[in-house]
């Protein structure tokens, strides 16, 4: 068995030497940790009230490590003359930092709210000599990014040998501990009303505190903390995943979020987006499977990365609304069932919602595509049957591919609830559990490929309902994308040309935007192409018809060979690239355009007319 020297424990003593084997469980990398033990030794570096806040900009002590102390910023809110609020604590993203937005927003909904500056960006607002997080003789921060994916001793790390410690996740764990620790030890908290959240990398530290924290009593990652990140996708094996520097295994038992679910005892709502590149849908409800308990909800955004719509936004404060205020009662994740054994051989869906409060609405979507950042879901019709299920068939065009398929269920709310950024959400959305059948699945049961392929892309009868837009309300920095011509039914042929209708009151250029392999770098280099479109206005529509050698790479002769690679389609004001030159106009003219018919043609038809 191998020995080491554990420099650092956050014990009843801020530095300790003690012996003992590496551990390999989670129990077993946390058993000598105590949050509570060693004073927090606090800091206030400035207080002051707004609107009814009072707001606090605080440091306090994380332990010693190698000798060194190490202390963390953070800021803190909450209303002036409260007790016994409940208490958050909010984990920022990679390459963010502490948010005064986030302390300020739950502070108006009535809680206690400390958001933690882990990763040592300069704070908002921050005077000339304001104490900043200081790691000291260690660095779990992104200016050490290997650190995130290691198990090697080196200058950075705690362990004179291979071990979980040596990660920067560890630290970081400790120090979002150590800030339940601050919440409750303040005198307007009740420390029996703790929750934590976190987007992206925060997201990850999430499912790590609630899995080694006893204290906290409600959780909800955003966009991270799913686990098998190291696992191969078992329907793409040819996408690599992250690789570790060390032994796989003991990082799969030790910081693997799959060996964390199993200790997760608080309620959890993931919050996330269906194509998130960091929080894999498949691998979310594969993580949640090993969580204890079934007080669990998701709420997944459409076709979106990274980012969520009002109504998904709101599920989180509902969700502490319920857990540490008792002011909400979420409705029970929608059941659905994947049914195959059907008498004409189309798989079809049955959903069952929780009709404890009103329905707004059931979006039924499908997929078959086996890459779960690039995948397009399909809209499925849905038809309400016998009073409290909705049932939607799932055509597909070959037996040759996975079927993947879930549902949003839209509940109304009583008044329009405020969220961070965008417009108050008149509804929220709860999403039911991911429904997979393999080509194999398909054929045991005779599914029958009765779907054909399609030359009209998109009419836009149902809005943009099948893609997504971003900065939408921005005159001039809006975009509008899908995903839509990567299914195989509305995939361009060889030869034909990209065609749709455009409209605009006044001379514009529009960019069209094609990006090759996104996220599947095992099908060759990604790249983002563009084309330009003179717009004359005057209000009537303009046909556009592009040719795909049109699309070119800014700056280099390259040029769009097919579209059989092609997996996003973007129409925007502009285009910039990373040497900041600009292709078309970053002050649009005039309201935004109106687009009809969009749909793929032979070149020769455009001559026909």
């Amino acid at each position: 068995m191998i020995l080491i020297v554990l420099l650092v424990l956050l014990s009843s003593c801020v530095a300790v030497a003690a012996e003992g084997p590496v551990p390999r469980t989670v129990p077993a990398l946390w058993a000598d940790i105590d949050p509570t033990s060693e004073p927090l030794k606090i800091k206030v570096v400035r207080e002051w009230q707004e609107d009814g806040l009072v707001l606090r900009y605080v440091t306090y002590r994380v332990g010693t490590f190698k000798g060194q102390a190490a202390r963390v910023a953070a800021f803190y809110a909450f209303p002036e003359g409260a007790h016994k609020l409940p208490g958050l604590i909010h984990l920022h993203g990679g390459g963010q930092r502490a948010f005064l937005q986030e302390v300020k927003y739950y502070a108006r909904r009535g809680y206690a709210c400390l958001s933690i500056n882990w990763g040592g960006r300069e704070m908002e607002n921050a005077r000339a000599g304001d104490p900043n997080t200081d790691w000291g003789a260690v660095d779990p921060t992104q200016k050490n990014v290997p650190g995130y994916f290691n198990l090697k001793p080196g200058p950075l790390y705690l362990d004179s040998v291979e071990s979980p410690r040596n990660n920067n996740w560890y630290l970081l764990t400790l120090a979002s501990r150590r800030g339940l620790t601050f919440l409750e030890q303040q005198p307007e908290v009740d420390p029996q009303k703790l929750g934590v959240y976190g987007h992206s990398m925060g997201g990850n530290l999430t499912l790590y505190v609630a899995g080694t924290d006893r204290r906290v009593k409600a959780s909800s990652p955003s966009v991270g903390g799913q686990g098998f990140r190291t696992v191969p996708f078992a329907l793409l094996p040819e996408q690599r995943r992250r690789n570790i520097n060390g032994d796989l295994e003991l990082f799969r038992s030790t910081l693997g979020f799959q060996s964390y679910a199993p200790h997760v005892h608080a309620p959890l709502l993931w919050l996330s987006a269906t194509n998130d590149f960091h929080q894999v849908m498949d691998d979310t409800f594969r993580t949640a499977k090993l969580i204890p308990h079934e007080n669990i909800r998701y709420s997944f955004a459409t076709h979106l990365n990274h980012r969520f719509t009002p109504p998904f936004a709101v599920t989180r404060p509902l969700w502490f609304d319920e857990h540490l205020k008792g002011t909400f009662r979420f409705p029970a994740t929608p059941r659905s069932k994947l049914a195959l054994d059907t008498e004409d051989h189309v798989a079809r869906i049955e959903v069952r919602p929780d009709l404890s409060k009103p329905v707004d609405h059931v979006h039924i979507l499908y997929s078959i595509d086996p890459h779960p950042m690039a995948r397009f879901w399909r809209t499925a019709p849905a038809r309400r049957q016998g009073g409290n299920t909705w049932i939607a068939y799932l055509p597909v065009l070959s037996t040759e591919q996975p079927l993947f398929t879930f549902a949003n269920v839209h509940y109304k709310l009583s008044k329009p609830v405020a969220v961070k950024a965008g417009l108050p959400a008149k509804t929220f959305a709860l999403t039911s559990v991911l429904q997979t059948a393999t080509p194999g699945d398909l054929q045991k049961h005779e599914i029958l490929a009765t779907d054909k392929p399609s030359d009209s892309i998109d009419d836009f009868s149902r809005g943009f309902q099948d893609w997504y837009l971003l900065s939408a309300d921005n005159p001039h920095h809006w975009q509008y994308w899908t995903r839509k011509i990567n299914d195989p039914k509305w995939q361009g042929q060889p030869g034909e040309q990209l065609v749709f209708d455009v409209k605009t009151e006044k001379v514009n250029q529009l960019v069209v935007v094609i990006n090759e392999n996104f996220f599947r770098s095992y099908r060759g280099r990604q790249r983002e192409l563009v084309a330009v479109v003179d717009l004359p206005g005057g209000g009537r529509w303009q046909r556009v018809s592009l040719l795909a050698g049109q699309f070119q790479v800014p700056g280099e002769k390259t040029r769009l060979a097919n579209w059989s690679q092609v997996d996003l389609l973007g129409w925007r004001a502009y285009h910039g690239d990373r040497q900041a030159k600009v292709i078309g106009s970053t002050r649009w003219v005039g309201t935004r355009p109106q687009f009809r018919n969009l749909r793929w043609e032979q070149p020769d038809k455009e001559n026909e007319r």
